[in-house]
């Protein structure tokens, strides 16, 4: 485009090529337009003062930031923008200056010539071409001054005037500048009309720049007469609503809401709620008698009313502290559990002389089956109190705790406060079922909820999401089951008072059948006791034959199992009753699945018997040692943790540092390989007890002397020869009991865990309690050390 000087008027012949640039950062300005102008700084007054005493001709470029500055760059500047003439000038008392300027033409920056004091340009003055308007540019201006007619229309700010006008605007391109200029639009999008030279696309810009805002004031218009709408609607409501309520106060009747409402005062009345609780239904009622009964509102609010005045924030049963009828009942119920019988009465006895106390957080800890639930139910049944328990397996949300805030849909109090509901009492038993199978995830971590839960100086004033008032639960006895401590956070184990339940003995477990397993399971299956009856020896040839636990579940099922077939005998008729003995066990639970291979398996050098632990109770644990020929290598195979290999790696270092000790060749390891296997190889083994173990299985290798039989034997070791403590010693040595072994090496440190042992087991056992590898080795072998 060649360059032109515009059409100026105003007696102005031709526009300099050179002018001064004053920067614009919130206004655009188009040619033949006119807009007020402030200016403010020091160089932009001084370029006013010098355009005044010569031509009043300026140029306007817009600032790409929409602020201020002190000075500016032609870098922050557009390169397109409008010469303009100053119209009128007037400096206000804050030293600032009011200008009245219209637009003469676009240019376009070629370079800037100064910078100080204030920005000059050299400009490329661009003037619109007249064409010929063909269909094309009709239908454009047809349409910009039709949907620019609407725009009139739904602004109330505009006057109906400017409509009008547009429609008597012959030039295009004017028309074009002019509807770009007056809609409410982003300064940018300004810019981008300002820069369109060709008049045509600049048509085609503003039409889509009318459009975009068309559709915003039409949208903006919906909204508004949607709301006016359901205003107008919720105000005839309450205005109908205030009628029906005064007539049915002249008839003598009650409004359904007014009844409701009178309801809940009078149950907050009856409730004596905590102060904090009181204020916060008070508040709620006032809100709910302010709300209609359709709205969504009313229901949540209602709901939480409900909850509150349900809950017994006073309601408490009275404890029974009679000590002897708790012990009593507590011995009823389950046989043996001393421990927790004790801490139970102790509790009891505390209480009865102070009634205040605070009610305890303990943990039963134990293998799966046994009893640590129904011990739970026996406690509440011997202090006279209601019984909750609630399973925490499996969950993973915060909420199922604390419960969920008010502002979700359907939301509720969490499991505590539900809980605490249905006892319909303050202070019941609450067990929390399975605490170490709680999970965190990115959901949350309930264990982390539970802390102030299983903390007495903390829940006096547990905080529930859904209630947002305190709720005391001091009174509350938790009792949380587990099956083992080490998933339990550190945090929440420390709250907790731990109570072990180990397994059984053999022998009590025949006196917890006779009392208990088979009474129950007789009358499950609707036998009479004359119907059918189990021998002691049976009981005990189905817990060594077809049971290898530490519960009692296992044991339970077998007898049921039994008692199904003497049921279906009974039933067809083949028989009146049945005594089921040692003898005719098999045909009821079929050939025996458990045999004591203690005393096969420890017939070889290099092959002994260790005592170990698993979560389901203790396990025997048979290792095996080999050579062959080959260059001092050493395999362990059986699925060994790290810790259980260098348990073998260190047996093997003891026994080369007491080669001659011992009566080893010492050109052995040159010449052979060495393999340690521990047999059911599937299940994975760790742990620092198998050491005597290893040890000993290895030296009966390479003496070639077979250890002594129905010996077992634990502990960890050093390569200084001495022998540390172990953990697990009660549920080993009963494991060992079961398997018919008669001696057992421990650690001497282990000697005070024997307290927990059932007296009858310690007398059948031979116990040798050691602190040297060596004294290990002269028990377990025939050995004669050489000195």
């Amino acid at each position: 485009m060649t360059e032109q000087q515009p059409y100026l008027g105003f007696g102005i012949k031709k526009i300099p090529k050179i002018l001064p640039v004053l920067p614009l950062f919130d206004a655009t300005l188009f040619p033949k337009m006119v807009v007020p102008i402030v200016v403010a700084q020091k160089e932009s007054i001084q370029l006013v003062d010098e355009a005044m005493s010569k031509n009043r001709i300026i140029g306007l470029l817009v600032s790409k930031e929409p602020t201020i500055k002190k000075t500016y760059k032609s870098e922050d500047l557009y390169t397109v923008g409008t010469s303009a003439l100053i119209l009128k000038m007037a400096k206000t008392e804050d030293n600032k200056a009011q200008l009245l300027v219209q637009g003469l033409g676009r240019f376009k920056v070629k370079n800037f010539v100064k910078t100080k004091p204030y920005l000059q340009a050299r400009m490329e003055h661009i003037v619109d071409k007249e064409e010929e308007k063909d269909k094309e540019t009709e239908a454009l201006i047809s349409n910009i001054t039709s949907l620019f007619a609407r725009i009139v229309e739904l602004s109330p700010g505009l006057p109906q005037e400017i409509g009008v006008m547009t429609k008597s605007i012959h030039e295009p391109g004017t028309l074009a500048d002019m509807i770009a200029s007056i809609i409410n639009c982003k300064l940018e999008e300004k810019q981008k009309v300002l820069e369109v030279f060709d008049i045509k696309n600049r048509l085609k810009e503003v039409n889509r720049l009318v459009n975009y805002q068309l559709e915003i004031l039409e949208l903006g218009n919906k909204i508004q007469s949607q709301v006016k709408g359901g205003m107008d609607k919720q105000q005839r409501e309450y205005y109908l609503g205030q009628q029906m309520k005064v007539i049915k106060e002249e008839l003598g009747e009650k409004d359904e809401t007014t009844v409701e409402i009178e309801e809940y005062r009078a149950k907050v009345k009856s409730k004596n709620l905590p102060e904090e609780a009181a204020k916060e239904v008070e508040r709620e009622i006032n809100r709910l008698s302010r709300m209609h009964p359709s709205s969504a509102e009313y229901t949540v609010a209602s709901t939480y009313i409900d909850w509150l005045t349900i809950l017994p924030w006073n309601d408490s049963t009275k404890d029974r502290l009679n000590i002897k009828s708790a012990r009593k009942i507590l011995d009823k119920d389950h046989f043996g559990l001393m421990k927790v019988k004790k801490r139970v009465i102790e509790y009891l006895a505390v209480r009865k002389l102070k009634p205040d106390s605070k009610g305890p957080i303990l943990c039963l800890v134990g293998p799966p089956g046994t009893g640590k639930t129904s011990m739970g139910r026996s406690i509440a049944r011997a202090l006279g109190r209601k019984f909750v328990r609630i399973s925490l397996g499996g969950v993973r949300d915060e909420a199922e705790i604390r419960g969920h805030r008010r502002t979700y849909v359907g939301a509720l109090p969490g499991r505590i406060i539900q809980g605490i509901r249905r006892a319909e009492s303050n202070n019941p038993v609450f067990m929390l079922d399975e605490i170490d199978k709680v999970g965190s995830d990115f959901r949350g971590d309930p264990s982390s909820a539970l802390l102030e839960v299983l903390d007495p100086e903390q829940n006096f004033s547990f905080s529930d999401h859904y209630l947002d008032v305190a709720f005391d639960l001091s009174r509350v006895i938790f009792i949380t089951t587990a099956n083992i401590l080490d998933t339990i956070p550190p945090a929440l184990r420390d709250r907790m008072e731990i109570l072990e339940l180990l397994g059984y003995a053999q022998d009590e477990k025949v006196k917890i059948a006779n009392r208990f397993l088979v009474p129950r399971q007789r009358e499950a299956h609707g036998l009479k006791a004359a119907w059918i009856s189990f021998t002691n020896g049976a009981l005990r040839h189905i817990i060594s034959g077809y049971t290898r636990e530490a519960g009692l579940r296992n044991l339970e099922r077998e007898i049921a199992s039994i008692c199904r077939g003497v049921a279906t005998k009974i039933a067809e008729g083949s028989a009146k009753s049945a005594v089921i003995n040692v003898k005719n066990i098999a045909e009821f639970l079929g050939p025996i699945r458990f045999i004591s291979e203690a005393s096969e398996r420890t017939l070889t050098p290099g092959v002994a018997m260790g005592l170990a632990w698993t979560q389901t109770g203790g396990e025997l644990l048979f290792i095996e040692a080999t050579s062959m020929k080959g260059k001092n290598n050493l395999t362990l195979t059986g699925q060994l943790g790290d810790v259980m290999k260098e348990s073998a790696i260190a047996a093997l270092s003891f026994i080369r540092s007491n080669i001659t000790l011992l009566g080893i060749d010492e050109n052995f390891f040159a010449k052979h390989d060495i393999h340690i296997h521990v047999p059911a190889g599937a299940i994975p083994k760790d742990g620092p007890s198998a050491g005597v173990t290893m040890l000993t299985a290895l030296t009966s290798l390479l003496t070639n002397k077979t250890i002594k039989e129905d010996l077992a034997m634990t502990g960890e070791i050093t390569l200084r020869g001495q022998v540390l403590p172990v953990g697990g010693v009660k549920e080993k040595v009963l494991t060992a009991h079961r398997a018919g072994i008669k001696t057992i090496i421990m650690p001497k440190w282990n000697e005070k865990d024997l307290e927990d042992i059932p007296k009858k087991v310690k007398s059948e056992i031979h116990f040798h309690f050691v602190d040297k590898m060596m004294d290990v080795l002269e028990i377990a072998l025939p050995l004669k050390l050489y000195t």
